[in-house]
């Protein structure tokens, strides 16, 4: 099955550009000129491409609406401005990424890829601490209870699996769970260690004073 990728783009020259190198790769594409022209969120999609500046509603908007609806679907932002303003706040409201304008549509593809290999993994599921991970569909199950994990904390979750045992820096955090570069102070990466914790407790992280994290694994 093919992956569905959801592009808002307003200008057509570049929508159909970026359309048709993502088809190329063999994704199903769903083309968009505004918000309004989305419609109702029915079909699967499994990954989100909006541009900032768009007619009528903003891309912001968009992916505030993509996110009541889906925590963990990857998103791309592209902006004809390359301002750090533009990218720390696409970042904060949920974005995984973020690409300014002009760009190449090869490194849009590239990055499509990466998310979409990073996001929806082959392996099934992991189980760690009770708790039970789905890869597949990136839901966390506590007895058979949804843990409602927002996309960060999915990643943050599975970056300390992945290096269990092992202290990991805020910086290391930040470079892979933010993904690029982060221009706000690294204390977010506590911020959301805690909304981790309180929604799974029984995880054995611990805090190295200074440093960072390790998850401690039984």
């Amino acid at each position: 099955m093919s992956s569905i990728v959801a592009l808002i783009e307003d200008e057509k020259n570049l929508r159909d550009i970026i359309k048709s190198y993502l088809e190329k790769e063999g994704y199903k594409v769903l083309a968009y000129e505004s918000v309004e022209a989305v419609g109702d969120l029915n079909e699967e999609v499994h990954l989100w491409i909006l541009d900032i500046m768009l007619p009528g509603k903003s891309g912001f908007e968009m992916m505030e609406r993509i996110r009541k609806e889906d925590a963990k679907v990857p998103i791309i932002l592209i902006s004809a401005r390359d301002q750090d303003f533009d990218k720390i706040m696409g970042l904060e409201k949920g974005a995984d990424d973020y690409i300014a304008k002009p760009f190449s549509p090869k490194e849009l593809v590239l990055r499509v890829k990466k998310l979409l290999d990073r996001c929806y993994q082959k392996e099934e599921s992991i189980t760690l601490a009770g708790y039970t991970i789905e890869l597949k569909t990136r839901k966390v199950y506590d007895k058979g209870e949804l843990v409602d994990l927002s996309n960060r904390e999915y990643m943050l979750l599975l970056f300390l699996y992945k290096n269990k045992e092992h202290p990991l820096t805020r910086n290391e955090i930040l470079d892979h769970v933010w993904e690029r570069d982060y221009f706000g102070n690294d204390r977010v990466v506590d911020d959301l260690m805690r909304r981790m914790r309180k929604k799974m407790p029984r995880l054995q992280v611990e805090t190295i004073y200074g440093y960072g994290y390790r998850l401690e694994v039984d």
